[in-house]
């Protein structure tokens, strides 16, 4: 049986003959539908067959997120009457409920890039359906392209179709091969905007975080919301510990409160999607609930303005979810969920002059998001580079080169980016490489079951009720009988059975190029025995297990106490614990999770465990490096013999005799750092500077630049010899900056001989005195008394530049300004004589200077002489 009056009243319907013949014709499409109107349960039903008399098609309908699977096969099965197994099934991590007769199987969009890594054909596949592309998760841009690489090259007869809860849809349509772009009509009833922001200014969210005071007015908004209007209410927040907070802080509210997220127990979210019986609910959820689940009943949404995001942070090692401002797109998808069945409303918590400045829509995945999990995908596929994918945006380069560092390693790649035999078996675990790397050595060294408890609890963060010590954490998760618990404990069973626990790490036959990769780390140090042998009895502590998995995974972040829970990881990073933190005593531990806040210095530790030294330098062992160093630091130059592991000196002692080039390459580094103030500069050779700068701008080659950076970029070619010879920061003191310019000057071609004729030092005016011409400005600048110019008509040039000449009073004060001397006889000098005379009277000021000879003396004087 099937319910028809419910599927006919899905809005959705109108569409579907017009989708139907889209893909007989091109065999890709776009539909566009919003939220609610059926799009992710009745059109595959129709294009199975299973709604009526058409041909029955095998569909697989790929969503983002575990949640929104179950919940879309639990609603197919629903409208077909059946139980999920059935003609609907769904396959997400860790659990798979098909059946023999199944045609429409549910799927996340991680499950299809593993199917597709084993079966590029797909066969028995009709129809892929890729649900909420508007979303741009990593991992659906990535199973589009690899289906129309598989559309082009095996299966032209495969059929695809993008589904989108928005109609921005031409980037897809495009991506797809100009696809026809099919979009449904929802019903959407009017909603009221309320503006709802905090009495008081809160602090911006950074990290995880998010100001308490935020949360309590999203609970006061609640309160409100139930007290001014009917329905149901759903409230919009960035993550679990938010929603706990939120739903602490409505505890006595006339209202059942329910927590939607992808953390949620199976019979909640099914209490959720099944509406009300009777009493009246305040739904908390995260973004899940904008576009992949539909909650009946709502009447009335709270929106608390952000979301989470994923961010990496290259430099620093860093990755994690962050909270940001949701979107302008976000914000309309949530305050639409009040309007599906009836006019609502939508509170808002931020005040309505930050919406316009609101991001329109949510960052891509690929350009924000770590890309290791990605380059593996694309290495198996075939295009490392991923540069041959149809993809609607690329990924950004230096994210995806370091994305191949991770991978050559964890020996996932080989030396020129092609994928290893064991970086083949590493995506078929399902987790990201680094994970599957500290499985895959873990289980050798501890054996698959303890390694595989550790690489659960990284892959998906315990509850922070959990606290940060990841030894402490894994001991609670395996008494604990709570839902993370649960799922932490079917995740382990899943892993350890695809592991055993011997043979696993790097060595001769492991894969082509494993061992060899560049940077293979404790991969390396596992072939030779990184400690005896896998642990089959435990001899080994939790902490230690817990320890070494987690260095596996994330050697750059080991970490050295620096003093009172300040620790410094290998990357260079500072990190700090929380003041009650038991892990503040250690001397050293394995960073499993951290986040920067937004200025500060140091990250912030949210989970860690303690290791021994031994355990720290082989996991981090890719990166010790022992040498000499010598380099420019304080002001100086520093010559040390280290031992160092990246960022973290284990053993230092000062260098008698360091190798003359490093002290040179120091030398250099400091006049790059502090300028070239660091040698001996005179007036006279400041002057000679300022000569040749005028020179090459205005005469060009063969006089030579020596701006700062075109010195500095060849400093051998004018501070030789006595570069070699320094040692410190005292011997550049001494070189004489304008003996080593002379060098520069164009010597060979014979024009050095017509510096002192092109940019003279001086210039002899009518007086007979030689003055001083500066060079620094746009042009030559010549500073006179007046009366020494007396006679002189014309303005004095210099490598046919007019000079600027400042024309002074008896006193050297300034007079007057002029690069025509000409017209300042015919028109200034009246000026300037009728102002001066009365102060200066003992020097001459004739009515015609152009008819007197200039002087320097007073006209008492001139009448003795």
């Amino acid at each position: 049986m099937i319910r028809t009056e419910a599927l006919d009243r899905l809005p959705v319907r109108t569409a579907v003959p017009a989708l139907e013949r889209a893909l007989d014709d091109r065999g890709v499409a776009v539909l566009c539908a919003p939220p609610g109107t059926g799009k992710t349960t009745l059109v595959p039903l129709v294009l199975a067959g299973l709604t009526g008399d058409g041909q029955v098609r095998r569909v697989v309908v790929a969503e983002p997120r575990r949640i929104a699977a179950r919940a879309a096969a639990r609603r197919m099965a629903w409208l077909l009457e059946e139980r999920p197994g059935g003609r609907v099934g769904f396959t997400v991590r860790g659990e798979r409920v098909v059946g023999p007769d199944t045609v429409v199987e549910v799927v996340t969009t991680g499950v299809l890039l593993q199917r597709l890594q084993r079966d590029q054909e797909l066969a028995g596949v009709d129809v892929v359906i890729i649900d909420e592309c508007h979303e741009r998760h990593l991992d659906a841009d990535t199973v589009a392209a690899f289906l129309l690489d598989v559309r082009e090259a095996i299966r032209p007869d495969l059929r695809l179709v993008a589904a989108s809860a928005t109609t921005d849809a031409e980037g897809w349509a495009r991506l797809l091969g100009d696809a026809p772009v099919v979009e449904a009509e929802g019903v959407s009833y009017p909603v009221e905007v309320v503006w709802a922001p905090p009495a008081r200014p809160v602090k911006p969210p950074h990290g995880m975080r998010v100001d308490p005071a935020l949360l309590t007015h999203v609970a006061a908004t609640v309160r409100r919301a139930l007290g001014e209007r009917d329905g149901d209410v759903l409230c919009f927040l960035p993550g679990v510990g938010e929603i706990a907070r939120v739903a602490g802080q409505l505890a006595g509210v006339d209202a059942e409160v329910l927590q939607v997220h992808g953390r949620a127990p199976a019979a909640v979210q099914d209490a959720v999607l099944a509406g009300s019986s009777g009493v009246r609910r305040v739904v908390l959820a995260t973004s899940v609930a904008e576009s992949s689940l539909t909650v009946p009943g709502v009447r009335v949404v709270v929106d608390s303005g952000l979301a989470r995001e994923p961010r990496t942070d290259h430099a620093r090692g860093l990755s994690a979810l962050t909270t940001v401002r949701a979107s302008q797109a976000a914000g309309r998808q949530r305050a639409g969920r009040a309007g599906r069945e009836a006019a609502g409303a939508v509170y808002r918590c931020w005040e309505q002059a930050e919406d316009g400045r609101l991001a329109r829509f949510p960052a891509p995945e690929i350009k924000v998001a770590d890309l290791a999990a990605f380059a593996l995908q694309a290495a198996c596929w075939g295009d490392p580079e991923a540069s041959s994918l149809a993809l609607l945006d690329p990924p950004p380069a230096g994210a995806m080169g370091a994305a191949r560092e991770v991978l050559g390693a964890v020996g996932a790649v080989d030396a020129a980016g092609r994928v290893t035999d064991r970086g083949v078996r590493m995506s078929r675990l399902g987790l990201h490489p680094r994970l599957a790397r500290a499985l895959l050595d873990g289980a050798a060294e501890v054996g698959a079951r303890r390694a595989a408890e550790v690489v659960a609890l990284l892959s998906e963060e315990p509850p922070r009720e959990y606290g940060d010590d990841l030894a402490a954490a894994l001991r609670t998760a395996r008494r604990g009988q709570d839902g993370y618990a649960g799922r932490w404990k079917q995740e382990v069973r899943r892993l350890s059975n695809q592991v055993d626990g011997g043979g696993s790490g790097f060595g001769p036959g492991s894969g082509s190029g494993s061992g060899k990769s560049p940077g293979s780390g404790v991969a390396r140090g596992t072939s030779t025995g990184l400690h005896s042998g896998a642990d089959p009895r435990g001899s080994r502590s939790d902490d230690a297990v817990v320890g070494l998995v987690a260095a596996l995974a994330f050697p750059e972040r080991v970490a050295r106490a620096r003093g009172e829970g300040a620790f410094l990881m290998v990357s260079g990073t500072g990190a700090e614990l929380g003041d009650s933190s038991r892990l503040r005593s250690a001397p050293w531990l394995a960073v499993a999770v951290a986040d920067r806040p937004a200025h500060a210095a140091s990250a912030r530790v949210r989970l860690a465990a303690v290791v021994d030294e031994d355990t720290a330098l082989l996991a981090a062992g890719r990166l010790r490096v022992r040498g000499e160093e010598v380099r420019w630091a304080d002001g100086d130059v520093v010559a040390r013999s280290v031992d160092r592991v990246g960022a973290v000196e284990l053993a230092v002692r000062p260098l008698k005799q360091p190798d003359p080039g490093l002290v040179r390459g120091a030398l250099v580094e400091g006049l790059e750092r502090e300028g070239l103030g660091l040698l001996r500069w005179s007036r006279d050779s400041e002057q000679l500077r300022l000569r040749l700068a005028f020179l090459h701008r205005v005469v060009g080659a063969p006089w030579p630049d020596v701006s700062d950076g075109a010195l500095l970029a060849d400093p051998g070619a004018w501070l030789e010899p006595e570069l070699s010879r320094a040692r410190r920061r005292a011997d550049l003191g001494r070189i004489d900056a304008g003996q080593a310019l002379r060098r520069l000057l164009p010597w060979a071609t014979g024009e050095a001989v017509r510096l002192d004729e092109l940019a003279p030092e001086r210039i002899e005016v009518p007086s007979g005195s030689r003055i001083r011409i500066e060079y620094g400005g746009e042009q030559p600048v010549l500073a006179v008394k007046l009366q020494e110019l007396f006679g002189l008509a014309e303005t004095p040039r210099v490598a046919g530049v007019p000079v600027l000449v400042h024309l002074l009073s008896p006193a050297g004060r300034p007079a007057a300004v002029t690069a025509d001397l000409a017209s300042f006889w015919q028109d200034g000098y009246k000026a300037v004589r009728a102002e001066l005379r009365g102060r200066y009277p003992k020097h001459p000021w004739p009515e015609d200077p152009a008819t007197v000879p200039a002087t320097r003396y007073t006209s008492a004087r001139l009448k003795r002489s």
